[in-house]
């Protein structure tokens, strides 16, 4: 009874290779068993020997030979072939499994695409051409099968990309006892005619587009905040380094009304702060002051020509000019004191 449950799987490559395989470990765990062979019929059967065992395990599990005719015979025996375990004879054509198709071409014309392929040597009735394709956004394969060996389909969208993959199928009861088809031929892509790589290739654009965006926004991102620390630095570089005025706005008038003459503008100066200082001071401090600039012009006439100028700290306070002539002067030839400080001159140089 257990040799009736033997059940080997029979494949007929093309009609020309045959395999023969049974479950080694399963149904001969005891002993590795031999395989032998013959395609002759009647009582001239000569039987062979496997010349190439399929191994499971380093023991014997199937055998791959040539088909030599539609008539097949074999025969399981024990590791030394003195008994029989399992025989069969059974028409080889009945379980051919195809090759793939060969030279697949595709035709398209606008939605529309038509998929063929060479036709086998023998038996193009017990064959049909299967078609499956898929987009991007199906998730299963839709399938067409077709006569040996073109097959149409259309209303495909020109703007999505398609999957396409064929093989041949043989036809069960009428060629096969065994639903046996070909192995799929290399997947192809294609949208809108076009033959692709792959369908990612339409995705790349657009990840180009977005990588690019994302960058310019990064950019304008960093300009934005380059620019809000830069008004920051600015802010503190005021607060603790303010700016330095320029002599040439303070003594506007130094360089625009005397031309940078330095002796000039401090005569007009030393008129103006005494006319100031009379307009401001009660008629005594007036004929002080007058008494006071003869003297002065005497002395200059008896020794060297050299000006002093004396201001007191309320001086400085009421004469912007003044403040500023002090500001200008170098510390060494100054005489500082609270209440104010001289500017030495003489006919030559002015320190």
């Amino acid at each position: 009874g257990w040799k009736e449950a033997i059940n080997p799987t029979i494949i007929n490559f093309n009609n020309e290779k045959m395999q023969i395989t049974w479950a080694a470990r399963k149904q001969f765990p005891t002993e590795n068993v031999s395989f032998s062979y013959t395609f002759d019929e009647g009582k001239r059967k000569v039987w062979k020997q496997c010349p190439t065992y399929l191994l499971d395990q380093n023991y014997n599990a199937g055998c791959l030979f040539k088909t030599e005719g539609p008539t097949l015979a074999i025969s399981i025996r024990n590791n030394n072939g003195s008994e029989e375990i399992f025989s069969k004879i059974f028409k080889s054509d009945f379980y051919i499994k195809p090759n793939r198709p060969q030279n697949v071409t595709f035709f398209w014309k606008e939605d529309a695409v038509t998929v063929s392929c060479n036709k086998p040597r023998r038996a193009v009735h017990c064959l049909r051409l299967e078609l499956q394709y898929k987009s991007k956004f199906d998730k299963d394969w839709q399938s067409r099968i077709s006569k040996c060996c073109s097959i149409g389909e259309q209303g495909l969208d020109p703007r999505k990309c398609y999957s396409f993959r064929v093989r041949l199928k043989r036809l069960i009861s009428e060629c096969n006892v065994v639903n046996y088809s070909s192995d799929w031929e290399a997947e192809t892509f294609w949208m809108n005619g076009t033959l692709l790589d792959s369908c990612d290739d339409d995705r790349k654009p657009q990840s180009n587009t977005i990588i690019v965006l994302i960058f310019l926004l990064v950019v304008l991102l960093m300009i934005l905040i380059l620019l809000i620390l830069l008004c920051k630095w600015q802010r503190l570089r005021k607060s603790f380094m303010p700016a330095i005025p320029d002599p040439k706005c303070i003594f506007a008038d130094l360089f625009s009304d005397h031309n940078g003459n330095f002796q000039e503008w401090i005569n007009k100066t030393d008129h103006a702060m005494v006319q100031t200082k009379l307009e401001n001071e009660d008629p005594e401090s007036i004929i002080e002051a007058e008494s006071q600039h003869e003297d002065e012009k005497n002395s200059d006439k008896q020794g060297p020509q050299e000006k002093i100028f004396l201001f007191s700290s309320s001086d400085e306070n009421n004469d912007p000019k003044a403040a500023q002539i002090a500001c200008l002067m170098p510390t060494s030839n100054t005489i500082a004191s609270f209440a104010g400080f001289q500017i030495l001159m003489n006919d030559d140089m002015y320190v």
